[in-house]
């Protein structure tokens, strides 16, 4: 297994601990059609992601579409910027990263690219627990590690916030780890804690970024929350958010900005084989090509590649949706 320790600073902070532990401690006596004690609403759901207009899961959690998430697979980190403004990022700067780095990487060749389902753990605290699993049996649900895996369907990626434990963290093992990637068809796992079983979950085919490895089982927490918002370093995760992991780490785009993140990096790769194709004649220094080409000439040469580039990927991703 490769594993990826670099670091990665966020340009915001917006207390993102405080904020996610006064939602949890809220949703504790929150009911909903399912009976879960600690979820949001429907209603909640799609009112907390009011931004994305498009289709959502029966529970409101949003539901980009498939071939979105195909072609994530194709970004690289760089290209995960937020704009600033209403509904994207903080007016006040100029953009923002979703961004957190701080993970070790299983299977760092296999892209991520999947819808969050969150699921948030605190310590065991026994005086609450009572209380917590009494009103989760009336209610048919099991507050264990396995209850939110199988909620998991295809195309999902599991984000679990176990506040970074590694003692009794080992919350996933290989034959959980396997149903995972059957369950989600090879979506992934995030978790602010460990996995155990390296051995054998480094032959399953399934993404993974982790905070470290341990050998010792799951215990001494309890889960809060399903599918409400949880912290990833300086990151707040949505339930529906798309996230997007590679070699670096792993990047929570909302769901309503993510179809312009796309066509963006549509852009950029043109731009980036342009760049690289003008370079290899030998004809040029970099600053006649790069950032911006320098001469009228050579910038209508580029924007008719451009054009012609982008029409062929449109054309390529019609004929594919309609097999």
């Amino acid at each position: 297994m490769e594993g990826s320790q670099k670091m990665h600073r966020t340009i915001r902070n917006f207390g993102c601990l405080t904020i996610t532990a006064a939602w949890s401690l809220a949703l504790l006596t929150a009911t909903d059609a399912k009976g879960q004690l600690f979820s949001w609403t429907k209603e909640e759901m799609a009112e907390y992601t009011k931004a994305w207009t498009g289709e959502r899961f029966q529970d409101g959690r949003p539901k980009v579409p498939d071939g979105w998430l195909e072609r994530a697979k194709g970004l690289s980190q760089e290209e995960v910027i937020i704009p600033p403004g209403r509904n994207a990022g903080p007016p006040n700067i100029s953009s923002f990263s979703q961004f957190d780095g701080n993970f070790k990487v299983l299977h760092p060749e296999l892209k991520m690219a999947g819808r969050v389902v969150t699921a948030l753990y605190m310590p065991t605290r026994a005086d609450i627990d009572t209380i917590l699993f009494a009103k989760a049996r009336d209610k048919g649900v099991a507050l264990t590690n396995q209850w939110p895996i199988d909620q998991l369907q295809a195309g999902d990626v599991l984000v679990i916030d176990l506040y970074g434990k590694e003692d009794g963290g080992g919350i996933i093992g290989d034959n959980l780890y396997y149903y995972i990637m059957k369950a989600t068809k090879g979506g992934g796992v995030v978790i602010n804690g460990c996995l155990r079983d390296l051995e054998g979950v480094s032959e399953i085919k399934l993404p993974a970024y982790v905070r470290n490895i341990t050998p010792t089982w799951f215990g001494g927490s309890t889960l809060y929350g399903y599918n409400v918002p949880v912290r990833m370093g300086n990151v707040v995760v949505m339930p529906g958010d798309i996230a997007f992991g590679d070699k670096e780490g792993v990047s929570f785009i909302p769901p309503s900005l993510a179809e312009s993140i796309l066509d963006k990096a549509d852009e950029t790769h043109v731009h980036d084989e342009w760049t690289k194709m003008k370079f290899d004649t030998g004809k040029y220094k970099s600053t006649d090509i790069y950032s911006v080409p320098k001469t009228d000439e050579l910038r209508k040469e580029y924007q008719e590649y451009l054009k012609k580039k982008l029409d062929e990927l449109k054309a390529a991703r019609a004929a594919e949706g309609k097999k």
